[in-house]
C-alpha cells in the first residue's frame, strides 16, 4: 500500500516533465492580473481598462506644456503605428522596425486586431531594461481595438518595443536619429 503514492508521484512527475519539455507551443497565454491601483486610461468612459503588472514605478511619465507639444510632430516620426495582426504572438509585431527624428515628441499607435490573445507595446530605452514613459493606457488588451501613446522627445538612439505578454516573437526596433 505504501508504493501506490510514490509510484502516483512518479508518475505525476514524469508527465510534467512531458509536457513541459513538448516542442509544441502552449495552448494559453500568460497575463499576469491588473494592478490595483488606478491608472488613467485615456478610453471612454465605461470602457474596460487596467495597468500592467510590471512596474513602472521607476518611469515618471513626462509632462507635456505649451512649449511641448504631444501632438504629432510632422517630421519623422508623426503618426508611427505598430499592429499585432491575428497571431501575432506566433508571428510578431509589423512592422518590426521604425524610425523617428531625434529631439522631437511623437504619437505611437498600437493596432491590435489580434482576437486571440492579450498584447501590449512596451517602449524600452537603449539600455533594453528601462521602459520609456510615454503617455496612454498600455495595459494588455485582447483585439480588435488600438491604444495611442504619446512619447517625448528622446535622444538619438536604437530604442526597443516589445508586447511584455509574448516578448521573444513580439519585438521591434526604433531607431532615433
Amino acid at each position: 500500500m505504501r508504493r501506490l503514492p510514490a509510484l502516483l508521484l512518479t508518475i505525476f512527475a514524469v508527465a510534467a516533465l512531458a509536457a513541459c519539455s513538448s516542442g509544441a507551443a502552449p495552448g494559453w497565454t500568460f497575463a499576469p492580473a491588473p494592478s490595483a491601483t488606478a491608472a488613467a486610461s485615456g478610453l471612454a468612459s465605461g470602457a474596460a481598462s487596467g495597468s500592467p503588472a510590471s512596474s513602472e514605478a521607476a518611469s515618471v511619465a513626462p509632462s507635456f506644456g505649451p512649449s511641448e507639444s504631444a501632438v504629432e510632430s510632422g517630421g519623422t516620426g508623426a503618426g508611427l503605428t505598430v499592429k499585432a495582426p491575428v497571431g501575432a504572438a506566433t508571428g510578431g509585431f509589423d512592422p518590426t522596425t521604425l524610425e523617428t527624428a531625434a529631439n522631437t515628441p511623437f504619437s505611437l499607435t498600437f493596432d491590435n486586431e489580434d482576437n486571440t490573445a492579450p498584447h501590449n507595446l512596451a517602449l524600452f530605452q537603449p539600455d533594453g531594461t528601462t521602459k520609456v514613459a510615454v503617455q496612454g493606457d498600455t495595459a494588455f488588451f485582447t483585439g480588435p481595438g488600438s491604444r495611442v501613446y504619446q512619447v517625448p522627445a528622446l535622444p538619438s538612439g536604437l530604442y526597443t518595443y516589445k508586447c511584455e505578454v509574448h516578448p521573444t516573437t513580439m519585438h521591434g526596433t526604433l531607431t532615433v536619429k
